[in-house]
């Protein structure tokens, strides 16, 4: 680790920010509230803008200060994220759908990027108390309301039968032909990264995506879950990563509490 990267020092002022971000969604979210479709039919709200623009002025004024890319402005071309060697990506509120269905299972999602890797990570899901911060080196945590810290564990091994934490809106065709293969399991419909945490609590083992998914949706989670003992691998069996090129799409995956577990087996496909 560089010296000038001290994970532990930026984890509190990161709560700090993200907080403040949930408490601004949840001001919105108790009220009456407009939806807008963006360029590619997905659904923004006053709500993503607030938090949008408390994390990119809070984050940004962290040392050591580091790029923000958000996905409320995520027209940086790849001419200039190439030269970043770190930067934060934030998702300001994962899970709009969510959000406007009002069932509580939206997060805020900030993660620290040191070169292709997630190094720190913070999910939030304010309707439901739920806080989760990791770091490299420094483990998982749950933070409860009162602000106790609860440390976080993977299942392993992997409990039968295994439980699925599957979107609701995504079960595509692949994704249940991999049910199929696993036999016996018990799956969980949640929503945004919340998925990731569920796995990195114990409280699920295997989330398997199919489907275009951006960076800013996973990388926090993916954190939180590594840091807990998980993985977060691409069907080729490596681990996810970032600023890969242009695009801000990530490549299929499988996210493991176990990484011992047989996946391979479940994709159905040669390796």
């Amino acid at each position: 680790m560089n010296r000038d990267l001290e994970l532990d020092r930026l984890a509190n002022p990161v709560l700090e920010r993200v907080r403040a971000a949930g408490a601004a969604i949840l001001r919105i979210y108790a009220g009456e509230f407009a939806v807008q479709d963006k360029a590619d039919a997905s659904p923004l709200t006053e709500a993503d803008m607030a938090a949008h623009r408390i994390l990119v002025e809070g984050l940004s004024g962290l040392e050591p200060r580091l790029p923000v890319l958000s996905e409320e402005s995520a027209e940086v071309p790849w001419s200039r994220r190439g030269q970043w060697r770190r930067h934060w990506l934030v998702d300001p509120l994962d899970g709009t759908r969510e959000f406007v269905k009002r069932n509580g299972e939206f997060t805020v999602n900030v993660a620290l990027i040191d070169g292709t890797e997630p190094v720190l990570g913070c999910v939030y899901a304010p309707a439901l108390e739920a806080l989760y911060i990791a770091w490299r080196g420094g483990g998982a945590w749950r933070i409860e309301p009162d602000g106790t810290r609860l440390a976080l564990s993977t299942q392993r091994p992997a409990p039968r039968p295994l439980r699925v934490a599957a979107s609701r809106s995504h079960l595509d065709p692949r994704t249940q032909a991999l049910l199929d293969r696993m036999g016996e399991c018990e799956r969980h419909g949640m929503g945004s990264s919340l998925k990731f945490c569920r796995i990195a609590e114990g409280r699920a083992d295997v989330y398997p995506r199919f489907g275009p998914t951006s960076e800013w949706d996973t990388a926090a989670a993916q954190c939180v879950l590594e840091q807990a003992g998980g993985a977060v691998l691409t069907t080729a069996g490596q681990p996810l990563r970032y600023r890969r090129g242009e695009s801000i799409i990530n490549p299929d995956f499988i996210a493991l509490g176990d990484p011992a577990l047989p996946w391979r087996d479940w994709l159905g496909e040669p390796e």
